[in-house]
């Protein structure tokens, strides 16, 4: 029965409201328009908001020893977490049956292993950074905390689910899958859609200013 609910029509409804939500969340952002500057252009803003995109890749050099570790850790957690998203075997294989109509080489297995310790261990320290630096304390929501419960949750699952010692981890992996995709569109998640966007409107505010990224 479970099972039945979780393949079916719950996927169906966190698939709605995954996408509702965030075609929802961008057309709410651009309701609200763009402020009005009033100031003398001094350049375009094109340049401002590619550098800006680019900029953020990379900390500052005047605060990079303070950031470092953030840094490294954001990237191994996000950076893991897409190559476990887009080249492990059943990922490929959900995609080419469900989305897409073909698929693609699947990673080895070690290399499976070895991105989701990674990516593990960048989630992990971006976590315990949350909870114990005194800045990211003060400006953490529960939301925050929420979102990373989530994603740990389903990448959990999912690798308990790719030893296949049972059918019921597959089904608890998809229904992980299924709450995460519900909840995105509501929490800071949604930065992972927004932030060449936001990146891009600073940079070219600033760019116009004629501010140099």
């Amino acid at each position: 029965m479970f099972e039945q609910l979780v393949d079916g029509i719950l996927w169906d409804i966190a698939l709605v409201v995954f996408f509702v939500g965030i075609i929802w969340r961008i057309i709410d952002v651009l309701r609200r328009g763009k402020r009005q500057d009033l100031s003398v252009p001094r350049n375009s803003g094109v340049p401002g908001a590619i550098m800006a995109n680019i900029r953020g890749f990379f900390p500052r050099r005047e605060i990079a020893p303070r950031v470092r570790m953030k840094v490294i850790a954001g990237y191994m957690f996000h950076v893991g977490l897409l190559i476990l998203l887009f080249f492990a075997a059943p990922h490929i294989k959900f995609i080419e049956e469900h989305i897409t109509g073909f698929g693609w080489t699947a990673m080895p297995y070690w290399a499976f292993l070895v991105s989701a310790q990674v990516a593990f261990a960048g989630l992990i320290l971006l976590w315990i950074h949350r909870l114990l630096h005194p800045v990211t304390q003060l400006i953490s929501r529960r939301d925050d905390h929420i979102g990373a419960i989530l994603v740990f949750l389903v990448m959990l699952t999912g690798c308990m689910a790719l030893a296949e010692i049972s059918s019921e981890l597959r089904v608890f992996h998809r229904f992980t899958v299924e709450l995460l995709m519900i909840y995105f569109p509501f929490s800071a998640l949604m930065h992972a859609i927004m932030f060449v966007p936001s990146r891009a409107y600073s940079g070219a505010m600033f760019g116009r200013r004629g501010v140099d990224l």
